[in-house]
């Protein structure tokens, strides 16, 4: 009997080709938390780029673990593994509360390993609880993720130093809207497999451009090795700090909740449902693969979405082409070389790529409210309010400033305060109670219905 599409092993060119166009898919979306996280804790180019490689090895072994599997732990799907976005802000957030900034790679590490672990021990009941979280708490949560990015990118494009005169300056600014066209354009007029890395050749392109401005450094490839090792707890032991901890766990939450999404999406899509004991199975991946990573000095893993179009798209269902990736990521990280590239991008090039990045993050978001049933008031408040909570940090920075420092770390992270709200609202609105059912509901009146109907 043939075996089924998802298991089907290619021929090597094939394999191989398809496989580094999955790594091409998701290779921006994998260095950009680093990127954030590294340039917050005021790391060295050098530093950086070891960081770098050490999220490309650990997504790496994280997409082996999903894509291949031991025992009960992954999905067996065509899955690639990455850093989550939605630790980035809780990440900085971190960062930004400790005093000495050498301490933050550490309690971030111990806040991942503690998260990775609850959340293993979590998955078979989680993938029990999943109608806790409809669309409208993950698509409130996804919006949420990427509006609070959008800033790293604004920043990104005004330059490398905001204390620097030159900080938003005309010549960075006009890098950065380049660089969007390039992106955008090829999103429209290109096909295929260029549509599919379009981002990183406007990132190319942005760079070769940028180098007349003097503003391209490629120092870090040229002091950078051929071959290295991640080498464990480069950054100093983990610590263990309630109030991250408390933080990256509610990111764990949401990244359990995309994933499962996206487990049943990608089953339909290669058909082969994803059912239960599968949902469990990945939750494992993820979670495991999270606790381990930072043993290699790596961030919180989950799925990546964009990874599932381009299977639609390709209509490739091998998860062996995916586990090809995967090893195309781990040898990346094992050149530190490939990893320097990136930081030899500059800022503002970043920074337009960015916009379309994070920007698509959000839109990916409101993808998912538009069937979350807006037409019920109930759930319009629901996203109202979380959304609301979620971006009190990015419009007012300071507004937690009088709680403690502890309470800061997690009221500071819009995305985890907005997780917890959609959460709750979600209980009270629609299942205390039953809650009540949509034709029972008064829609949200319009601008201007209450004076008419007042005269």
């Amino acid at each position: 009997m043939a075996a089924h599409p998802v298991d089907e092993k290619l021929p090597a060119l094939k394999m191989a080709t398809s496989g580094l166009q999955h790594v091409a898919a998701m290779y921006a979306g994998v260095v950009a938390p680093p990127l954030i996280v590294g340039a917050a804790v005021g790391l060295s180019a050098t530093d950086l780029t070891f960081l770098t490689g050490a999220c490309l090895f650990t997504a790496g072994l994280a997409t082996f673990l999903q894509t291949l599997g031991i025992w009960k732990i992954g999905a067996r799907l065509p899955f690639v593994n990455g850093v989550t976005f939605a630790g980035v802000a809780p990440m900085t957030a971190v960062v930004a509360s400790t005093e000495d900034k050498s301490d933050a790679l550490p309690i971030i590490f111990g806040a991942v390993i503690v998260a990775g672990f609850l959340g293993f021990l979590a998955a078979p009941f989680f993938s029990k609880a999943v109608r806790f979280f409809p669309p409208v708490v993950t698509g409130s949560v996804i919006t949420l993720i990427g509006v609070s990015l959008l800033p790293v990118a604004f920043g990104w494009a005004q330059g490398p130093d905001p204390k620097a005169a030159d900080y938003g300056s005309t010549t960075y600014l006009t890098l950065a809207g380049i660089t969007l066209l390039i992106v955008l354009l090829l999103r429209r007029f290109a096909r295929g497999f260029v549509k599919q890395i379009a981002v990183l050749l406007g990132l190319t392109v942005g760079t070769l451009v940028a180098i007349p401005f003097g503003v391209t450094d490629f120092g870090p490839v040229a002091d950078a090795d051929a071959v290295g090792f991640p080498t464990p707890f480069h950054f100093g032991a983990p610590q263990f700090q309630f109030a991250a901890i408390l933080s990256l766990c509610v990111v764990m939450v949401v990244s359990m909740t995309e994933s499962t999404a996206d487990m049943l999406a990608l089953g339909e899509i290669v058909e082969r449902p994803a059912d239960e004991p599968t949902i469990a199975a990945g939750l494992r991946a993820d979670t495991l693969g999270s606790a381990l990573s930072p043993l290699f000095n790596g961030f919180m893993c989950s799925a990546f979405a964009q990874n599932i179009g381009l299977v639609a798209m390709t209509r490739i269902r091998s998860r062996y082409v995916v586990a090809t990736g995967g090893g195309f990521l781990v040898l990346m990280g094992l050149c530190p070389m490939a990893a320097s590239l990136i930081a030899v991008v500059p800022r503002p090039v970043l920074g337009g790529a960015g916009i379309v990045l994070f920007g698509s993050v959000a839109a990916s978001g409101i993808q998912t409210l538009v069937r979350a049933g807006l037409d019920r008031d109930n759930n319009v408040l629901i996203v109202a309010v979380s959304l609301a909570v979620g971006i009190i940090p990015i419009t007012a920075p300071e507004f937690y400033h009088s709680f403690p420092g502890p309470a800061k770390i997690v009221l500071d992270s819009g995305i985890s305060t907005g997780c917890v709200t959609a959460v709750v609202l979600n209980l009270l609105f629609n299942h205390l109670g039953k809650g009540r059912e949509a034709h029972d509901v008064t829609p949200p009146m319009e601008a201007g219905e209450e004076i008419a109907a007042a005269h």
